[in-house]
């Protein structure tokens, strides 16, 4: 069955908020968690309940950035040290419940989706706060990668893990901004706070409205020096709806006039070089903040078979930067989409 898609050719994605000028504008926090600028825009109540809401929930994000930090010392970076050692490694119920959880959307993806690749990530050179260009050296990815390493080599009885690889390394930089935008709308429902967007790095979820209007955030360029930075489309979140982008500007080196993005593609060990961005948007239930991060990866590192990829995770609303800068849409994206001028917009049958 051939699946209708729009053809955007002016369109990329990376989230800005449409906040306007109302006497009641929204409370607003901001801070820098996950390596990324984090935000708050919360309305409907006093801004002492407010600003105690939103400090327990920038204590959350904190709690987890720490719990669960991939090279610096953490619950899960010891983890990973015992899973080199060849060592079991008794872990928290909350970590043994995320791999889990981790475990089934890699498989779902066909392990595009893989946070067992940390090795990998840190030969590239993207486990580091500063990024410094360097290609890794061949025989020790080519050695790397003959070992196959996966969360699938990960064995869990109860809070015991072993590991059937000792090149397993655990990664969530791809899964847990998702989690977290997830805690965030539980804290914040509990506080009594029911209108509120919360933004990790371009990951956003809706809750409510914005003084009775929906929140409507703005779909930018990837590569914004080409159109001066303007959005060029923008999208009304119902509550508890999430939207999630995968971008290969968000952490990337350049080297010899080539862009390498940390977006690494398990089955060659490479930064994937068929997109430029995914967005997904994720319909309101148990982990929709969860599924809008880590589902945008693997339909980035699909490239052109991305859209099988939607089709098997159950993504109907998805929107695909090409790397010549082309855009697709599914219908029901385009459909929630505002987009102006639409002049250059077509339909293809795929």
């Amino acid at each position: 069955m051939r699946t209708r898609l729009i053809r955007l050719f002016a369109i990329c994605v990376a989230v800005t908020f449409f906040t306007g000028c109302a006497p009641s504008a929204p409370w607003r926090q901001e801070s820098f968690v996950f390596g990324t600028r984090v935000e708050l825009l919360i309305t409907g109540v006093p801004e002492a309940q407010a600003r105690a809401a939103g400090n327990q929930v920038l204590a959350e994000f904190d709690r987890l950035h720490r719990t669960y930090h991939a090279w610096q010392p953490s619950e899960l970076s010891s983890l990973n040290a015992a899973i080199a050692m060849g060592k079991p490694f008794d872990v928290s119920p909350e970590l043994a419940g995320y791999i889990r959880e981790a475990q089934a959307i890699a498989a779902a993806s066909n392990y595009l989706f893989d946070p067992g690749i940390g090795r990998l990530i840190a030969l590239w050179g993207f486990q580091t706060d500063e990024i410094v260009p360097h290609l890794p050296d061949e025989t020790a990815l080519k050695a790397l990668l003959a070992q196959r390493p996966s969360i699938a080599d990960l064995h869990l009885e109860g809070w015991r893990v072993t590991s059937r690889n000792n090149a397993v390394v655990l990664d969530f930089g791809g899964y847990l901004k998702g989690v977290a935008l997830d805690h965030a709308a539980a804290i914040l429902r509990r506080a009594g706070v029911h209108n509120a967007l919360i933004n990790i790095g371009g990951n956003v979820m809706a809750l409510g409205t914005k003084n009775g209007t929906p929140w409507r955030v703005g779909i930018q360029h990837p590569r914004p020096a080409q159109v001066g930075g303007a959005a060029l489309a923008s999208l009304e979140l119902r509550d508890g709806e999430a939207i999630g982008t995968s971008g290969d500007y968000h952490r990337y080196f350049e080297l010899g006039g080539r862009r390498y993005c940390h977006l690494l593609d398990p089955r060659t060990g490479r930064p994937a070089d068929g997109t430029q961005a995914v967005t997904v948007l994720i319909a309101p239930g148990a982990a929709a903040g969860m599924r809008s991060d880590a589902l945008s990866k693997p339909l980035f590192i699909a490239g052109k078979d991305w859209l099988p990829q939607a089709r098997k995770l159950g993504i109907v609303a998805a929107l695909k930067v090409g790397a010549d800068g082309t855009v697709d849409a599914t219908p029901a994206m385009h459909a929630r989409l505002k987009v102006e001028p639409f002049d250059n917009t077509r339909a293809n049958d795929r």
